[in-house]
């Protein structure tokens, strides 16, 4: 892929899970990362172990004045912006008819509003200085419903609507925006679910490649759609799921 080296990137939500992975993989293509996440500690591990090519910004991605605030540090640090990885989401679940309207908010705010916001104020370097590239982290839930999911699926479908939306007005500004839409990942979010055998089997009935994702099996797709390589993607969603999109989802309703 690219010669990534001399490159500067945001990742939202990169203490932890994909984030993390991503900006592993980011550091050794040689690329300068500025993570954004709410957990400090790690970010200042983080910062020790990557002296001078990593930052860490404590921030809420739900706030504008986060975001703007994010964008900002990135660039004095290392003097541009190039690509950016808007990783950051979680879920608060529950039954349509049962769901707490402040759990709505927290996970469509956590998982689309921060992505709109993020988009906003990264594009908006970018158009000013010669384009980059833009990938949002969906989920095969943008296609798939699920039992308890219908705020956080509602929300992925909108990432993905949003990504294209992007693509269609940026384009002419020289930056690219894709989705990659991960099916079942093995990650701090996903283990109080598939801990337990009973559900975990049902997650595997339903992959055809019988098991869950690794977190660095979607840093290689994610640095792919940045790449020279994907010089023509635009407006794209990468489902990276190892089959799951082709046969449903399953059943959780009785493990509830």
């Amino acid at each position: 892929m690219t010669n990534f080296q001399g490159k500067v990137a945001i990742v939202t939500g990169g203490a932890s899970g994909i984030g993390s992975a991503i900006t592993h993989r980011l550091l050794e293509a040689g690329v300068k990362v500025a993570v954004a996440d709410l957990n400090e500690a790690k970010l200042k591990e983080m910062e020790d172990a990557n002296a001078g090519n990593l930052i860490g910004v404590v921030a809420n991605v739900t706030k504008e004045a986060d975001i703007e605030a994010l964008v900002k540090k990135t660039v004095e640090a290392f003097g541009s912006l190039d690509f950016a990885f808007n990783v950051a989401g979680a879920s608060k679940a529950g039954a349509i008819t049962e769901q707490s309207e402040e759990d709505w908010d927290f996970t469509v705010d956590l998982c689309l509003k921060s992505v709109f916001l993020s988009v906003k104020h990264e594009a908006k370097y970018m158009k000013e200085h010669g384009g980059g590239a833009i990938v949002n982290i969906a989920s095969l839930n943008a296609h798939v419903p699920m039992f308890y999911g219908a705020a956080y699926s509602s929300a992925k479908a909108g990432v993905e609507m949003l990504t294209k939306n992007a693509a269609l007005e940026l384009a002419q500004h020289q930056i690219r925006v894709n989705a990659i839409l991960p099916g079942l990942i093995s990650t701090p979010l996903t283990s109080d679910l598939t801990k337990v055998e009973a559900i975990n089997d049902a997650y595997m009935d339903r992959i055809p490649m019988r098991r869950a994702g690794e977190a660095d099996e979607m840093a290689g797709p994610a640095l792919f759609l940045v790449s020279e390589d994907a010089s023509y993607v635009n407006g794209a969603s990468l489902l990276v799921d190892g089959a799951w999109a082709v046969s449903g989802y399953p059943d959780l309703s009785k493990f509830m």
